[in-house]
């Protein structure tokens, strides 16, 4: 392999891994999960998607990926021919998931530049809506949000910027840079810390931690802790798989797995603490009950924080700027990491250089997402998240378990997984991914499936519907014309 497509050091690929994992699903979508899925109660179908699907399944993709070092159409391909086109709807899935990511980061951006001057004032649910994010109004699907838009351009061009260059220059240098300036700046700590010590923290806390039993016979609570372990640790998106091809042999890989898992879960429990004590205390000083608290959805986070800003004093203002900065940091290094798999797997089959393979991509998506900085911004992107996450990567983990176990040698790897690691996997490893998890995931999908079709709008449906055609003609298109 040439030396500009391997990693040139383990904590290199640990950085980069962290970056893909560590990023806004543990910031902007966690707590927002946690919170509307039963507080505490969500934390039991949380651990079961974590000891069922994401490290057997991230141990998976590292070894094919270490094994193989090739791209995953390439891979799929190699098992069957016909296997290539559910290769591209897969790297096509993902990629729409930067497009509307990105559009994310740039409410991030937006809120970076006001955090200097507490632009947001004092109501920051109105300056989410009216300038941010949008509300779920149709009529304002005309309109769009310029601050978002401008911001979510020069994200795009971040990203492009990181991407174009080659492995180290680009996604490694990056990692290196911005993975510990995120630990660095991670002011979450000092937050956390402040928000426990808030009065009424302890309100927040409780509804955190306090179990509702009935609730964990509700399908929409397991498939929003399976999509979020999905979403945070970008599994079954071929990103695992695509970064452990660049690895040098001898290389660890379970060890790794677990690390990265680790990290990811306890940065965005920690991260649950804050914004929940944060809750607790606006409950506690306004009189509202916290059910009734927040309204915005998918704005949560971005409203819970300028909010205590505003009460912080004179540290706030230092605070917020770091605190925004981290986050842009962190949203950057996964979107990078979810973008390489269309990257990788574009330049093989268009045979065309990096440059402009990214350059190409960055282009279309960064128009299609301009889409998503309408006067629905927030809206039309929680639909769009929970579509993308809870039915179509769901679909595609249950079935590359299938693919993977029963039409690969997948005890072949074990050896190759076991070699140079402390962590050992067997038969156990297999049981799971072969038996357990498939079917686990297929009945959440078709109980998922059938809940969302009860229960669809007109306009949910024009926007599924257009995704999903859009995906699976160009799924064709990329499979049957050869290009080289």
């Amino acid at each position: 392999m040439n030396h500009k497509n391997q990693w040139n050091s383990r904590i290199v690929f640990l950085l980069s891994m962290i970056g893909a994992a560590v990023g806004l699903g543990n910031i902007w979508r966690y707590s927002y999960v946690v919170y509307s899925n039963g507080g505490g109660t969500f934390f039991i179908p949380y651990i079961v998607a974590i000891l069922i699907m994401g490290i057997p399944f991230l141990i998976l993709e590292y070894g094919i990926g270490f094994k193989h070092k090739d791209s995953y159409s390439n891979i799929l391909k190699g098992i069957h021919p016909k296997l290539e086109y559910l290769s591209w709807a897969l790297v096509l899935v993902i990629y729409f998931v930067v497009i509307y990511y990105l559009v994310i980061v740039s409410w991030d951006l937006v809120y970076l530049g006001s955090s200097i001057n507490f632009n947001w004032g004092s109501d920051a649910s109105l300056y989410f809506v009216n300038v941010v994010g949008g509300s779920s109004n149709l009529s304002n699907m005309t309109t769009f949000l310029l601050p978002t838009t401008i911001s979510m351009v020069i994200v795009w061009f971040s990203v492009w910027y990181i991407s174009h260059k080659d492995l180290n220059e680009g996604i490694g240098k990056a990692s290196k840079i911005l993975i510990p300036l995120l630990f660095v700046l991670m002011t979450f700590i000092i937050i956390i810390i402040y928000a426990l010590t808030l009065p009424g923290a302890y309100i927040g806390i409780e509804t955190l931690l306090k179990p509702d039993w009935n609730m964990l016979w509700n399908i929409n609570i397991w498939l929003a802790a399976f999509s979020q372990i999905i979403f945070s640790l970008s599994m079954g998106e071929s990103i695992s798989l695509t970064y452990a091809s660049y690895l040098p042999q001898g290389s660890k890989l379970t060890d790794n797995v677990l690390i990265v898992v680790f990290a990811n879960c306890a940065f965005e429990v920690c991260t649950a603490f804050g914004v929940f004590s944060i809750l607790g205390y606006m409950s506690y000083s306004s009189g509202t009950p916290m059910i009734e608290l927040i309204s915005e959805g998918t704005g949560l986070v971005f409203v819970v924080f300028p909010r205590i800003f505003n009460v912080m004093g004179p540290i706030g203002h230092i605070i917020a700027p770091l605190l925004f900065l981290a986050i842009l940091f962190a949203g950057i290094t996964s979107a990078v990491a979810v973008f390489e798999p269309m990257i990788n797997s574009t330049r093989m089959k268009l045979n065309w250089s990096r440059k402009k393979t990214v350059t190409v991509l960055s282009i279309i998506g960064c128009l299609i997402s301009v889409l998503f900085t309408s006067g629905i911004s927030s809206y039309i992107v929680g639909k769009v998240d929970g579509f993308i996450t809870e039915f179509c990567i769901l679909l595609m983990i249950a079935l590359q378990s299938v693919m993977f176990t029963w039409f690969y040698d997948i005890e072949g790897l074990i050896p190759i997984l076991n070699e140079n690691n402390r962590v050992k996997v067997g038969k156990w490893w297999i049981v799971i991914l072969k038996y357990i998890l498939p079917v686990f995931l297929f009945i959440m999908w078709f109980s998922g499936v059938y809940d969302l079709l009860l229960n669809i709008n007109q306009f949910e449906i024009i926007v599924y519907s257009s995704i999903a055609i859009s995906i699976l003609v160009t799924s064709y298109v990329f499979t049957k014309i050869d290009f080289n």
